[in-house]
Protein backbone atom coordinates (compact mmCIF):
# COMPACT_ATOMS: atom_id res chain seq x y z
CA UNK A 1 0.00 0.00 0.00
CA UNK A 2 1.50 3.51 -0.72
CA UNK A 3 0.17 7.17 0.26
CA UNK A 4 -1.41 8.70 -2.71
CA UNK A 5 -0.09 11.77 -2.21
CA UNK A 6 3.55 10.09 -2.79
CA UNK A 7 2.66 8.77 -6.31
CA UNK A 8 0.72 11.67 -6.98
CA UNK A 9 2.54 12.25 -10.62
CA UNK A 10 1.66 8.70 -11.76
CA UNK A 11 -1.66 9.40 -10.68
CA UNK A 12 -1.81 12.57 -12.21
CA UNK A 13 -0.27 11.13 -15.22
CA UNK A 14 -3.36 8.39 -15.69
CA UNK A 15 -5.90 11.50 -14.98
CA UNK A 16 -4.64 13.30 -17.55
CA UNK A 17 -4.97 10.23 -20.04
CA UNK A 18 -8.05 9.03 -19.30
CA UNK A 19 -11.00 9.73 -21.50
CA UNK A 20 -13.11 9.54 -18.84
CA UNK A 21 -13.45 9.30 -14.77
CA UNK A 22 -15.68 7.23 -12.60
CA UNK A 23 -15.07 8.68 -8.78
CA UNK A 24 -16.85 6.59 -6.82
CA UNK A 25 -17.11 7.07 -2.76
CA UNK A 26 -17.90 5.71 0.48
CA UNK A 27 -19.77 8.62 2.91
CA UNK A 28 -19.32 8.01 6.68
CA UNK A 29 -15.46 8.23 7.50
CA UNK A 30 -14.80 9.11 4.24
CA UNK A 31 -16.04 12.22 3.10
CA UNK A 32 -17.27 13.00 6.46
CA UNK A 33 -15.33 11.95 10.10
CA UNK A 34 -17.02 8.94 11.99
CA UNK A 35 -19.20 10.22 15.06
CA UNK A 36 -21.04 8.99 18.00
CA UNK A 37 -24.33 9.36 16.00
CA UNK A 38 -25.53 8.72 12.45
CA UNK A 39 -27.49 11.47 12.37
CA UNK A 40 -24.52 13.77 12.88
CA UNK A 41 -22.28 12.68 9.78
CA UNK A 42 -23.15 16.05 7.85
CA UNK A 43 -21.72 16.80 5.20
CA UNK A 44 -19.44 19.69 5.31
CA UNK A 45 -20.17 22.48 2.29
CA UNK A 46 -16.63 22.37 0.68
CA UNK A 47 -17.03 19.16 0.29
CA UNK A 48 -20.21 19.32 -1.69
CA UNK A 49 -18.87 22.15 -3.43
CA UNK A 50 -16.09 20.02 -4.57
CA UNK A 51 -18.15 16.64 -5.63
CA UNK A 52 -20.85 19.45 -7.59
CA UNK A 53 -17.45 21.26 -9.42
CA UNK A 54 -16.34 17.30 -10.31
CA UNK A 55 -20.00 16.37 -11.36
CA UNK A 56 -19.98 19.30 -13.44
CA UNK A 57 -16.92 18.50 -15.74
CA UNK A 58 -17.90 16.44 -18.53
CA UNK A 59 -14.76 13.92 -18.82
CA UNK A 60 -15.92 13.15 -14.63
CA UNK A 61 -18.82 11.15 -13.02
CA UNK A 62 -19.47 11.12 -9.48
CA UNK A 63 -20.88 8.59 -7.36
CA UNK A 64 -21.53 7.78 -3.88
CA UNK A 65 -21.67 4.09 -2.29
CA UNK A 66 -23.16 4.06 1.27
CA UNK A 67 -24.72 1.60 3.80
CA UNK A 68 -27.33 4.23 4.29
CA UNK A 69 -30.49 4.19 3.04
CA UNK A 70 -30.83 5.76 -0.42
CA UNK A 71 -33.61 8.31 0.36
CA UNK A 72 -31.19 9.54 2.99
CA UNK A 73 -27.74 9.07 1.68
CA UNK A 74 -29.19 11.37 -1.27
CA UNK A 75 -30.63 13.78 1.39
CA UNK A 76 -27.39 14.18 3.28
CA UNK A 77 -25.20 14.67 0.13
CA UNK A 78 -27.61 16.61 -2.04
CA UNK A 79 -25.57 16.54 -5.35
CA UNK A 80 -27.95 16.42 -8.52
CA UNK A 81 -27.05 14.06 -11.52
CA UNK A 82 -24.52 11.45 -9.60
CA UNK A 83 -24.62 7.89 -8.68
CA UNK A 84 -25.95 6.85 -5.47
CA UNK A 85 -26.06 3.47 -4.02
CA UNK A 86 -27.63 3.03 -0.58
CA UNK A 87 -27.82 -0.72 1.45
CA UNK A 88 -24.46 -1.10 0.31
CA UNK A 89 -25.85 -1.47 -3.05
CA UNK A 90 -29.14 -3.15 -3.20
CA UNK A 91 -30.75 0.01 -4.22
CA UNK A 92 -28.72 2.59 -7.05
CA UNK A 93 -29.81 5.64 -8.81
CA UNK A 94 -28.19 7.70 -11.31
CA UNK A 95 -28.77 9.73 -14.39
CA UNK A 96 -31.00 7.68 -16.47
CA UNK A 97 -30.62 4.16 -14.50
CA UNK A 98 -32.54 3.02 -11.13
CA UNK A 99 -31.81 -0.69 -9.77
CA UNK A 100 -33.43 -2.62 -6.94
CA UNK A 101 -32.33 -5.96 -5.84
CA UNK A 102 -35.44 -7.99 -6.38
CA UNK A 103 -34.31 -10.34 -3.91
CA UNK A 104 -33.83 -7.71 -1.33
CA UNK A 105 -37.25 -6.17 -2.12
CA UNK A 106 -38.59 -9.61 -1.45
CA UNK A 107 -36.79 -9.95 1.69
CA UNK A 108 -38.01 -6.85 3.44
CA UNK A 109 -40.96 -8.06 5.15
CA UNK A 110 -38.45 -10.27 7.28
CA UNK A 111 -35.81 -7.39 7.91
CA UNK A 112 -38.95 -5.24 9.14
CA UNK A 113 -40.10 -8.03 11.02
CA UNK A 114 -36.81 -8.33 12.85
CA UNK A 115 -36.02 -4.95 13.32
CA UNK A 116 -39.00 -4.60 15.54
CA UNK A 117 -37.77 -7.91 17.56
CA UNK A 118 -34.12 -6.23 17.79
CA UNK A 119 -36.06 -2.91 18.61
CA UNK A 120 -37.85 -4.56 22.09
CA UNK A 121 -35.12 -6.36 22.87
CA UNK A 122 -32.37 -3.97 23.35
CA UNK A 123 -34.72 -1.18 24.46
CA UNK A 124 -33.21 -1.26 27.81
CA UNK A 125 -29.38 -0.74 26.75
CA UNK A 126 -28.72 2.89 27.21
CA UNK A 127 -27.27 4.27 23.97
CA UNK A 128 -28.17 1.62 21.41
CA UNK A 129 -29.08 2.93 18.10
CA UNK A 130 -31.45 0.16 16.01
CA UNK A 131 -31.98 1.95 12.81
CA UNK A 132 -34.23 1.02 10.10
CA UNK A 133 -32.68 1.03 6.13
CA UNK A 134 -35.81 -0.13 5.04
CA UNK A 135 -33.96 -3.13 2.91
CA UNK A 136 -31.56 -3.70 6.12
CA UNK A 137 -31.05 -2.59 9.28
CA UNK A 138 -28.16 -1.38 11.09
CA UNK A 139 -27.97 -1.94 15.15
CA UNK A 140 -24.80 1.23 16.19
CA UNK A 141 -23.42 0.81 19.64
CA UNK A 142 -20.65 3.60 19.53
CA UNK A 143 -22.84 5.14 22.17
CA UNK A 144 -23.05 2.47 24.60
CA UNK A 145 -21.06 2.28 27.68
CA UNK A 146 -17.92 -0.19 27.64
CA UNK A 147 -19.71 -2.54 30.36
CA UNK A 148 -22.56 -2.81 28.15
CA UNK A 149 -21.37 -3.67 25.13
CA UNK A 150 -21.02 -7.32 26.02
CA UNK A 151 -24.73 -7.37 27.08
CA UNK A 152 -25.12 -5.81 23.58
CA UNK A 153 -23.45 -8.62 21.98
CA UNK A 154 -24.66 -11.08 23.67
CA UNK A 155 -28.70 -9.57 22.99
CA UNK A 156 -28.04 -9.41 19.39
CA UNK A 157 -26.38 -12.80 18.81
CA UNK A 158 -29.37 -14.52 20.76
CA UNK A 159 -32.06 -12.86 18.00
CA UNK A 160 -30.40 -12.75 15.19
CA UNK A 161 -28.79 -16.51 15.82
CA UNK A 162 -32.37 -18.23 14.42
CA UNK A 163 -32.47 -16.21 11.45
CA UNK A 164 -28.72 -16.63 10.55
CA UNK A 165 -29.28 -20.72 10.98
CA UNK A 166 -32.64 -20.75 8.49
CA UNK A 167 -30.23 -18.58 6.45
CA UNK A 168 -32.97 -15.73 6.45
CA UNK A 169 -30.57 -12.72 6.88
CA UNK A 170 -26.45 -11.91 6.11
CA UNK A 171 -24.95 -10.16 8.99
CA UNK A 172 -21.36 -8.41 8.88
CA UNK A 173 -19.82 -5.88 11.36
CA UNK A 174 -18.76 -2.74 10.81
CA UNK A 175 -17.18 0.49 13.25
CA UNK A 176 -18.72 0.07 16.25
CA UNK A 177 -21.97 -1.48 14.22
CA UNK A 178 -24.19 -4.89 13.34
CA UNK A 179 -25.44 -4.71 9.49
CA UNK A 180 -28.56 -6.74 8.30
CA UNK A 181 -29.04 -7.82 5.00
CA UNK A 182 -30.97 -10.55 3.22
CA UNK A 183 -29.15 -13.53 2.72
CA UNK A 184 -27.77 -12.46 -0.57
CA UNK A 185 -24.44 -12.19 -1.97
CA UNK A 186 -24.21 -8.61 -3.16
CA UNK A 187 -21.65 -5.82 -2.00
CA UNK A 188 -20.35 -2.72 -2.28
CA UNK A 189 -18.03 -4.46 -5.21
CA UNK A 190 -20.95 -5.44 -7.11
CA UNK A 191 -22.54 -1.91 -6.94
CA UNK A 192 -19.42 -0.46 -8.13
CA UNK A 193 -19.45 -2.96 -10.86
CA UNK A 194 -22.95 -2.56 -11.82
CA UNK A 195 -21.89 1.62 -12.19
CA UNK A 196 -19.10 0.81 -14.08
CA UNK A 197 -20.73 -1.65 -16.50
CA UNK A 198 -23.85 1.23 -16.85
CA UNK A 199 -21.42 3.94 -17.49
CA UNK A 200 -19.36 2.06 -20.19
CA UNK A 201 -22.40 1.27 -21.73
CA UNK A 202 -23.56 4.56 -21.72
CA UNK A 203 -20.40 5.95 -23.04
CA UNK A 204 -20.52 3.33 -25.78
CA UNK A 205 -16.36 2.13 -24.54
CA UNK A 206 -14.44 0.24 -22.04
CA UNK A 207 -11.82 3.27 -21.46
CA UNK A 208 -13.33 4.36 -18.16
CA UNK A 209 -10.21 5.06 -14.91
CA UNK A 210 -12.12 4.18 -12.10
CA UNK A 211 -11.25 5.94 -8.59
CA UNK A 212 -12.76 4.18 -5.33
CA UNK A 213 -12.59 5.66 -2.05
CA UNK A 214 -13.34 4.17 1.35
CA UNK A 215 -12.53 3.93 4.83
CA UNK A 216 -14.35 0.23 6.19
CA UNK A 217 -14.31 -3.67 6.10
CA UNK A 218 -17.56 -3.04 3.98
CA UNK A 219 -15.73 -1.01 1.03
CA UNK A 220 -12.72 -3.94 0.54
CA UNK A 221 -15.43 -5.80 -1.72
CA UNK A 222 -15.10 -2.72 -4.12
CA UNK A 223 -11.48 -2.09 -3.93
CA UNK A 224 -10.79 -6.27 -4.58
CA UNK A 225 -12.52 -4.95 -7.95
CA UNK A 226 -10.21 -1.80 -8.45
CA UNK A 227 -6.73 -2.28 -9.14
CA UNK A 228 -4.35 -0.44 -11.73
CA UNK A 229 -4.10 0.18 -14.57
CA UNK A 230 -7.82 0.81 -14.83
CA UNK A 231 -8.67 1.28 -11.57
CA UNK A 232 -6.97 3.74 -8.25
CA UNK A 233 -8.16 1.94 -4.88
CA UNK A 234 -7.76 4.46 -1.94
CA UNK A 235 -7.93 3.21 1.40
CA UNK A 236 -9.20 6.67 3.87
CA UNK A 237 -7.56 5.86 7.56
CA UNK A 238 -3.45 5.81 7.33
CA UNK A 239 -1.64 2.82 6.02
CA UNK A 240 -3.42 -0.76 6.56
CA UNK A 241 -1.60 -3.60 5.28
CA UNK A 242 -4.85 -6.15 5.75
CA UNK A 243 -6.66 -3.84 3.55
CA UNK A 244 -6.98 -4.46 -0.75
CA UNK A 245 -6.83 -1.06 -1.43
CA UNK A 246 -3.42 -0.28 -3.18
CA UNK A 247 -2.96 3.25 -1.92
CA UNK A 248 -3.96 5.48 1.16
CA UNK A 249 -4.87 8.76 2.89
CA UNK A 250 -4.62 9.70 6.19
CA UNK A 251 -7.62 11.35 6.99
CA UNK A 252 -11.21 13.03 5.72
CA UNK A 253 -9.62 16.17 5.67
CA UNK A 254 -6.64 14.45 2.95
CA UNK A 255 -10.42 13.19 1.22
CA UNK A 256 -10.86 17.06 0.84
CA UNK A 257 -7.52 17.98 -0.26
CA UNK A 258 -7.53 15.00 -2.88
CA UNK A 259 -10.66 16.23 -4.01
CA UNK A 260 -9.40 19.88 -4.60
CA UNK A 261 -6.44 18.66 -6.76
CA UNK A 262 -8.52 16.06 -8.67
CA UNK A 263 -10.42 19.16 -9.88
CA UNK A 264 -7.42 20.96 -10.75
CA UNK A 265 -5.96 17.81 -12.48
CA UNK A 266 -8.83 18.13 -15.25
Amino acid sequence: MQYLFRSWESFSADIGAASHILLLSDYDGTLTPIVSRPDEAVLPPEVRDKLRALAAKPTFSVGIISGRSLLEVKSLVRVEEIYYAGNHGLEIEGPGFKFIHPMAKAAQPKIQALLRQLSTKLTDVKGIIVEDKGLSLSVHYRLVGKSDEEIAAQIFHEVTSPWLRDGKIRVTSGKKVWEVRPPIDWHKGKAVGTIIKEKRSFLKSEQLLTIYLGDDTTDEDAFKIIHHPRGWSIFVGGENTSSNADYFLNSTSEVVTFLSRLRDLK
